[in-house]
């Protein structure tokens, strides 16, 4: 496929999100929600491969099948408002991959590149998260949404735990920080918006680093010939700050999010975020461990050379969204 096409393909996808955000009725959420996934498909099957063509057969049956609960909802809605609500919410639920609905994402993920990823992570979930924040104002409504935040904060720790692949290692972890974005959606949109814009810059960050590295799996980021320590070191711990490790950058949605939840006292939902996130940092040291051991001076033949400067392009973009957080502590020293 033409870069053109691509690009065709993209602006339709970023169109569907629109119309479904802006939309004044379900029906017509759905038809926005409908060109966004006719959109995505031809770019996930741009490499005509077994696990591209797997991965878009999958996505398109679950989209599909919440394509299809929205609709019909939304026929009832005006008759049976609490429990066609609670459908809208189910079907929202399973486009944006969260628990119990997240069968369908480490899978899907699996089968993607790099780049494509970006788009299932980030800008497939803007439309559902958007439209779920319609539905808030009931009550039960939003102790589901907790409940799904809870269930999601669990499912993304511990799927995690004995995973070697760095595409479902990703897609645990997108899992684990929709619940954080869950519970922010249910308190008020500029929480959620917030925390989704720091977790958008950061794991794209680290996906362009990925891709840039072309790097599958744990062993093949260890196997690589790094051209410095400060390169070396930059993949872990950029991991460590999508974990949410202080004071790294994705810390600092957490912090404001904890600061939130106790002033909401929702001290019940943020022991079960806080308990899982310790889960995620598990698997995130688990690779930062053999850095160190590898980087050792006995392990030195791994380096290609000991310089501290990179031509990476990726390199800069990754440290400044990440470590930016370093910094924080020398603000509040000068103010």
């Amino acid at each position: 496929m033409f870069p053109i096409s691509s690009l065709f393909f993209f602006s339709s996808l970023l169109m569907g999100a629109i119309l479904s955000v802006s939309s004044t009725s379900w029906f017509g959420a759905w038809i926005g929600l409908e060109l966004n996934l006719m959109s995505f498909i031809p770019l996930i099957v741009t490499k005509m491969n077994p696990y591209s063509s797997e991965a878009a057969l999958k996505y398109f049956l679950i989209q599909a099948l919440a394509s299809t609960l929205i609709v019909l909802s939304s026929c009832l809605i005006m008759y049976m408002s609490n429990f066609t609500s609670t459908i809208i919410l189910m079907a929202l639920l399973l486009k944006l991959g969260a628990a119990p609905f997240h069968f369908w994402f480490p899978q899907v993920m699996e089968g993607l590149s790099w780049l494509q990823t970006i788009i299932l992570m980030t800008i497939q979930k803007l439309a559902p998260m958007i439209l779920i924040s319609y539905l808030t104002s009931s009550f039960m409504i939003t102790q589901i949404i907790i409940l799904s935040a809870i269930l999601s904060a669990y499912v993304g720790a511990l799927g995690g735990l004995n995973i070697m692949k760095l595409r479902k290692i990703m897609a645990f972890s997108s899992i684990n920080h929709m619940s954080w974005m869950l519970v922010a959606l249910t308190i008020n949109d500029m929480m959620w918006i917030m925390y989704f814009s720091f977790y958008a810059l950061i794991s794209s960050s680290v996906v362009f680093f990925m891709h840039s590295l072309q790097s599958s799996s744990i062993s093949d980021l260890l196997n690589l010939n790094h051209h410095s320590l400060f390169s070396a070191f930059t993949i872990p711990l950029s991991l460590l700050s999508l974990g949410g490790l202080p004071p790294f950058t994705g810390f600092i949605p957490k912090w404001i999010m904890i600061q939130i939840m106790l002033m909401n006292n929702m001290y019940i939902p943020l022991l079960f975020l806080l308990s899982s996130a310790l889960i995620t940092l598990y698997f995130y040291l688990r690779m930062l461990i053999p850095y160190i051991l590898i980087l050792t001076p006995i392990s030195s033949y791994n380096l290609k050379s000991f310089s501290f400067l990179s031509f990476s392009f990726f390199l800069p973009l990754i440290t400044f969204f990440n470590m930016i957080g370093l910094f924080i502590p020398f603000l509040f020293m000068l103010f």
